[in-house]
């Protein structure tokens, strides 16, 4: 079901639900003739020469330019708090590391990179303006983070006292599981987070992300979630598409 905004009763997402994604690429105006194709996204300028996308008219992710060559190509997830600030301290207290310490961006929010015990990165969002997505769950928008780990019972204890209430309390419905890291990439990848973007047909997606100049990583697999590929683009930054 398509969703507009956290829900119609809510102005922002609760702590803990992904809210937001940015992909951090070499050549922005590729990323967006790849995306726009795979996707059918448009495109508008926003905070910081940062590139945002749209879907039927509301925001679903952002595309920025590396400030440096050196540094990864690659989505990350960012996930709501109240309390930027409070939140990396938690982090940081639970054998975390923090790569980013929150900054204001603007009117827009408060954003943070952090990573878990095991060195997986993801962000942290305070909304000001910008709450998040306007549409997530529907073709062409974000609808799953997926966390490959080495120990998924140390990422299930980091996460869940973390952002309890998203994943277990009452009516929880989670858009983040856990997954052992072998399941899908070579033992030599290091943990990290997929993020997978609904798609009506996962092989055909991934026939398009070929056409595009990008490159499967696994073909169409079945999950507790839906049937998944990954892939990366064609600056190699890794996502997913899932069809269910």
């Amino acid at each position: 079901m398509a969703e507009n905004r956290a829900s119609a009763a809510e102005e922002t997402y609760p702590e803990g639900v992904p809210c937001w994604l940015d992909a951090q690429l070499a050549d922005v105006e590729a990323g967006k003739r790849f995306y726009g194709g795979l996707f059918g996204w448009s495109f508008e300028e926003s905070y910081g020469g940062t590139v945002w996308a749209y879907a039927e008219g509301e925001p679903v992710a952002a595309l920025a330019q590396k400030t440096d060559g050196r540094l990864p190509t690659v989505w990350t997830v960012y996930f709501a708090t109240p309390d930027a600030d409070a939140l990396t301290r938690r982090v940081h207290a639970a054998g975390g590391q923090i790569v980013a310490h929150p900054m204001p961006l603007g009117d827009l929010g408060t954003a943070a990179l952090v990573t878990d015990p095991e060195d997986a990165v993801f962000g942290l969002w305070q909304s000001g303006t910008h709450t998040g997505f306007g549409r997530r769950h529907e073709p062409g928008t974000f609808a799953w983070a997926e966390l490959y780990a080495r120990d998924t019972d140390a990422a299930n204890t980091f996460y869940g006292d973390l952002f309890h209430d998203a994943l277990f309390g009452p009516g929880a419905e989670p858009d983040f599981g856990r997954a052992p890291l072998a399941d899908v990439f070579p033992a030599q990848m290091p943990p990290h987070f997929l993020v997978h973007f609904r798609v009506a047909d996962c092989a055909a997606a991934l026939a398009e992300v070929v056409r595009l100049g990008g490159r499967v990583q696994a073909d169409p697999f079945v999950t507790s979630y839906g049937t998944v590929g990954v892939a990366s683009d064609d600056q190699g930054a890794s996502f997913a598409v899932l069809e269910r």
